[in-house]
């Protein structure tokens, strides 16, 4: 339980943190000088500095060990708030892609400390739990920072952000000497060790150990953009373009955000008593596809109810499969190639929250439709779901 409520807890903050700048997107673009849609570049750059710290930091988590990478995540991710507070756009694209640095241990770092603890029949159960960190943090950005920054102002905001980092790091600390005893001392982690042709390839490799590894990770991916977009802009399309203020669409964002909490230990546990992950996973991706394409269709003007209740239920559906995913991952991998398999899949998971809400800002820039960015979101879902369905078809007997 020790090792739950770590993970559980890191896993929480770094989604809070990483969920501080979507909630005050209206107020901090407009100081910025740039238009509301660009907080998707923003998203996109947090996502590329996970990418870059999945790609690159294996060696280091194996060197220092998982709960010190969760602590240095932690205060470099408290760090990159405090460099956002500026308000300076330059200053913003490199806090967001700092943020996205931090943010990395997280995924590899949690798996390796639940698979070395965790009893395989509840496997998939405890990792969602864990990964309902992610949207319970962005519930409580939602229900917390929004409200804040409408009230004393957005730096007030990112400064609790800070607070929350530093204090989190400090209250793993005395887990390390239990937790960090599979720690590589001597693990060389120059330059030469970390970009070197076989540190870069080993994460992506490691997904070729089992043939389910490629398409449940391609799913994940395909979810990731769905949730990214959600994530990303849901605050901003409700206060921005649907006639909510700050405060109530900060409101809806953490119904959204808090449906995913209940959801991905529910859906988890389903998916421990079904033994079919992958078929529950291609089910729920399309009921997501419908509420997402609903969710675009929202009319201006909409009542709070109305929101924050569809809301709910896109966040339900949409941003739940993490913990499947990831325990699917750890449960195909090698016990020794968990980390790395882990961080492999999360590489193309973290691509597709990079080119998702990236997409969806160049889109609505040159269109000026939240309508048709929202629809193309639930289109790709769709055909990765439907992919999905062809290969559960192929392997039936297997």
């Amino acid at each position: 339980m020790t090792a739950l409520g770590a993970t559980l807890l890191m896993q929480t903050v770094a989604s809070f943190m990483g969920q501080c700048l979507p909630v005050v997107a209206p107020l901090l673009t407009a100081q910025a000088g740039v238009g509301a849609q660009a907080i998707g570049i923003l998203s996109a750059l947090t996502s590329a500095g996970t990418v870059l710290f999945l790609a690159v930091g294996g060696p280091v988590l194996a060197r220092a060990g998982p709960v010190r990478m969760l602590q240095a995540g932690s205060l470099l991710g408290a760090a990159s708030l405090a460099i956002s507070a500026s308000g300076w756009w330059p200053a913003l694209v490199i806090a967001a892609l700092l943020l996205g640095v931090g943010y990395g241990p997280t995924p590899p770092a949690g798996s390796r400390i639940l698979a070395a603890t965790v009893p395989p029949r509840h496997r998939t159960l405890i990792f969602s739990i864990k990964q309902a960190g992610a949207p319970a943090g962005g519930a409580l950005a939602g229900l917390l920072i929004a409200p804040v920054a409408g009230w004393l102002g957005w730096e007030v905001g990112l400064s609790i952000g800070v607070l929350v980092g530093v204090l989190a790091a400090l209250a793993i600390a005395p887990l390390r000497a239990r937790i960090d005893v599979e720690r590589e001392p001597t693990r060389p982690i120059g330059p030469r060790a970390l970009f070197r042709w076989h540190t870069l390839r080993e994460p992506v490799a490691s997904l070729l150990a089992d043939p389910l590894l490629v398409p449940i990770t391609l799913l994940g991916m395909s979810f990731a953009v769905a949730q990214g977009n959600l994530f990303s802009f849901g605050v901003t399309y409700l206060a921005t373009n649907r006639g909510l203020t700050l405060a109530q669409a900060g409101l809806a964002y953490a119904c959204m955000q808090g449906a995913g909490v209940f959801a991905r230990v529910f859906l988890g546990w389903l998916a421990d008593r079904t033994g079919r992950a992958a078929l529950n996973l291609t089910v729920q991706a399309y009921v997501a596809v419908v509420l997402v394409a609903a969710f675009g269709y929202l009319p201006a003007g909409v009542s709070l109810p109305v929101a924050a209740a569809l809301a709910g239920a896109v966040g339900f559906v949409a941003a739940s499969w993490n913990g499947i995913v990831m325990a699917e991952v750890a449960r195909l991998a090698p016990l020794e190639q968990v980390a790395v398999a882990t961080s492999g899949s999360t590489v193309f998971i973290f691509l597709g929250y990079v080119c998702g809400p990236a997409a969806f800002s160049v889109l609505v820039t040159m269109t000026g439709s939240w309508r048709l960015a929202f629809l193309l979101t639930a289109a790709q879902l769709a055909v990765f779901a439907a992919a999905q369905t062809v290969w559960l078809a192929r392997h039936a007997g297997e």
